[in-house]
């Protein structure tokens, strides 16, 4: 494989990553085929030595995703970060996936539970005192409150728990590639 043919498609597998991050990767990479060439290695030395571009761009996008939620921890950065491991471990999709669908599902649908028990309780705040709720208007008003109360646990204990799983994420995602590095690493290139 030439120089040209290895840019080309390790640049298209790095497409969707920031404009800034490819170009200094694509950079990285530049400079190993100059360096190899100045050594003396033919450009298809220098490739066979990298690797398949492909699986190097799913790597790396993977490594890019996961750095920037460590800095960010924003809802993108979470979703390059898991897009970025989706990438590296499609294999391992089919083995996690029946567990950590019912993980997310259940955390979504009691953030969903806790949106709805918020507004129930702006509701019973403003109108129960009208409405002639048992209990008289102190009634009324203490239990809109503690709902809105509870609403705002239910969020907040659930935006913990996604980050959590979302780090857990990342976490894995580095110790397969840590443990599968090696192993592919050691594959003869065809």
């Amino acid at each position: 494989m030439t120089r040209d043919e290895f840019m080309g498609r390790l640049r298209r597998g790095l497409v969707g990553l920031p404009t800034m991050t490819a170009a200094e990767i694509a950079s990285d990479y530049e400079l190993h085929f100059e360096d190899g060439v100045a050594a003396g290695r033919t450009e298809a030395e220098v490739a066979a030595a990298l690797g398949d571009p492909d699986r190097l761009a799913r790597e790396l996008r993977a490594e890019a995703g996961a750095r920037r939620w460590t800095q960010e921890q924003n809802p993108s950065a979470a979703a390059g970060a898991v897009f970025g491991l989706i990438g590296l471990g499609a294999i391992d999709i089919l083995i996690l996936l029946p567990i950590v669908l019912p993980v997310f599902g259940a955390v979504l649908s009691v953030l969903i539970c806790g949106v709805f028990i918020f507004i129930a309780g702006g509701f019973v705040l403003v109108a129960g005192p009208f409405l002639g709720a048992p209990g008289g208007v102190l009634a009324a008003l203490l239990m809109g409150v503690g709902l809105m109360g509870l609403g705002l646990f239910m969020g907040g204990l659930m935006a913990v728990l996604t980050k959590w799983l979302i780090d857990a994420t990342v976490w894995y995602a580095r110790l397969h590639y840590r443990v599968l590095k090696p192993a592919l690493d050691n594959q003869p290139q065809a």
